[in-house]
């Protein structure tokens, strides 16, 4: 069987353990020859989308991405950021696509390093996170001349809101720190109802179909959901943007053999079948380091600063102890991000 075939083959049969079996084909340590190098690496991806969606899509990057390092790659289909996490933890995949949010966690305690970061189809080497609304929800027409987020703020008790995950960057932290912890808002006790519904297209269908008031969402995700529902797009309204997020990380453990490493970044750096790539909404790879995210660290750190003032359960000074530590985390990072 020509090495080709074998890839492709190879690709289908983990495209096809996704859905209810695709951990239990994944949750194990790649196939290592009597080297002890792998024979084989697995790429984790998040189903911000169903997984038939995904997999035609993905299909040919991870072919090409297996014939230039020298390495059968299986893709690996989770449908949760903590999956994901784990599966790197565990030694079930090697690369991944991340979200900032989750790539922080999973440097922590997987061993993932980030070497790229993934540049929009527009150019851009970041995206928004946004709140949603249907066009023609009835609570858009009390507001009158003021701004919409303002009037979230003021009468969420009578709205339904949903987030995607609690591990989302643009579906969870950047709304809670920017949006809810600064203005001293608990969703979970605000809204009328709360809910965690997973990806970015559930949260922009729930929307469509006008089951949930308010919902997080982010700009490309809300760009791969107008290509596949191109006469649903208009029946949402934006009514909040966050300032630029860092594009997504894609990282591997640092596990992998240092000339594997390289072989694999050399791929993403000089990566450039843009047809292939404009079916995963990129233009390319830009080089990055973790130091890239930092941002979103400063964004978890400033979260916890402001949920530890709130609260009113501390004592005084066990409040002051603690935000003096987080303080100074702020500032290594900060430090760190400056050299």
């Amino acid at each position: 069987m020509k090495r080709q075939q074998f890839i492709r083959l190879l690709l289908s049969f983990g495209a096809g353990s996704v859905g209810g079996q695709f951990l239990k084909g994944c949750q194990q340590s790649p196939s290592r020859g009597t080297s002890g190098l792998p024979i084989e690496l697995s790429f984790g991806i998040l189903t911000t989308e169903s997984e038939a969606d995904l997999v035609p899509n993905w299909q040919p990057f991870l072919e090409d991405l297996a014939e230039a390092i020298g390495y059968p790659v299986r893709p690996f289909f989770a449908d949760q950021y903590s999956s994901l996490i784990e599966a790197m933890r565990s030694g079930a995949i090697q690369m991944a696509w991340f979200g900032g949010k989750v790539y922080v966690e999973a440097a922590t305690v997987a061993d993932a390093r980030a070497f790229a970061l993934t540049v929009s189809d527009e150019g851009s080497r970041g995206y928004y996170a946004h709140l949603i609304t249907h066009k023609n929800s009835p609570w858009l027409t009390q507001i009158g001349d003021r701004p919409v987020s303002e009037y979230l703020l003021e009468n969420g008790k009578a709205l339904t809101f949903a987030f995607n995950d609690v591990n989302s960057t643009s579906g969870y932290l950047v709304p809670m720190f920017y949006l809810f912890a600064k203005n001293e808002i608990v969703p979970r006790t605000y809204f009328s109802e709360l809910s965690f519904l997973g990806s970015h297209e559930d949260t922009a269908l729930a929307i469509a179909n006008q089951e949930i008031d308010v919902a997080t969402n982010n700009s490309e995700a809300l760009q791969r959901f107008a290509n596949k529902y191109p006469d649903r797009i208009d029946e949402l309204k934006i009514i909040w943007t966050s300032p630029l997020i860092p594009g997504d990380p894609i990282a591997y453990t640092d596990q992998l053999p240092e000339e594997l490493k390289a072989s694999i970044r050399e791929f993403f750096y000089s990566y450039d079948n843009q047809p292939v790539l404009k079916a995963l909404n990129w233009s390319g790879f830009d080089e990055a380091t973790d130091i890239d995210w930092h941002p979103i660290r400063k964004l978890e750190i400033g979260k916890q600063i402001l949920d530890i003032e709130q609260n009113k359960s501390i004592k005084p000074a066990e409040k002051e102890k603690v935000i003096r530590g987080l303080q100074g985390r702020l500032k290594e990072l900060q430090a760190a991000s400056e050299r």
